[in-house]
């Protein structure tokens, strides 16, 4: 910096302003570099657990917006299913479910969505990583008409790990209750349901998916 009494020599001045630049410059590809890594890093088996675990302790959010050709519905996560809420709204950060399907609908029973067909899903999979969660089912929370809850990950899986890239949404009424205690309840609908069951009332083909593509438009947590 220039003196208070000297007026600083125009070398110096130029000097002075080529180190801004530089140090600038040093700055930007630290913060680039910091993304990079951000950008990189993928959720694993050995990992998951313990990143939601405190990732749910930063979160103060609680509602997910959805929004389809049909209209928004919003869901409010539970709060005492950390790993499932935390899951749902780090993906919903990661803007994972924008564009995705709501792939199987069972006509009076459930919506599932969180899927597709496109290849972009499955490249938005790998780089978030490949884990499954514990099924979390003693919280008192039942699948009541209006449930968020989460599938299993296949058939051959007794101790019901849920696949955290989807979820499926309950619109029996007043519920669909032998699913309690197998698969995990961590939200509810509270507003939109009218959605919802439009999505239930779509025509579909053979495997419960719509004959016409129903897709996640954008997925938003609000506060």
């Amino acid at each position: 910096m220039a003196s208070c009494k000297d007026t600083p020599k125009k070398v110096d001045s130029t000097t002075t302003v080529a180190k801004t630049t530089i140090d600038s410059t040093k700055i930007t590809e630290n913060e680039a570099e910091k993304e990079q890594e951000k950008d990189a890093f993928e959720l694993t088996e050995e990992n998951a657990i313990d990143y939601f675990f405190n990732y749910e302790k930063t979160l103060k959010e609680n509602k997910v917006r959805i929004t389809t050709k049909f209209g928004s519905f919003t869901v409010e996560l539970f709060d005492n299913v950390p790993y499932h809420r935390a899951n749902f709204i780090y993906l919903t950060k990661k803007g994972y479910f924008n564009d995705t399907q709501f792939h199987r609908v069972v006509k009076n029973f459930i919506i599932q969505g969180g899927n597709s067909d496109d290849k972009k899903t499955a490249e938005k999979r790998s780089k978030i990583g490949r884990y499954l969660l514990p099924p979390d089912t003693r919280k008192g929370h039942k699948h009541h008409r209006g449930t968020i809850s989460m599938p299993s990950s296949e058939m051959d899986n007794p101790h019901k790990l849920a696949s955290p890239f989807e979820f499926f949404i309950v619109v029996t009424d007043p519920g669909s209750y032998h699913l309690d205690d197998n698969y995990t309840p961590f939200g509810r609908v509270i507003d939109g349901m009218d959605v919802v069951d439009k999505i239930n009332n779509v025509p579909v083909e053979k495997g419960d998916w719509p004959m016409r593509n129903v897709y996640i438009q954008k997925a938003e947590v609000i506060e």
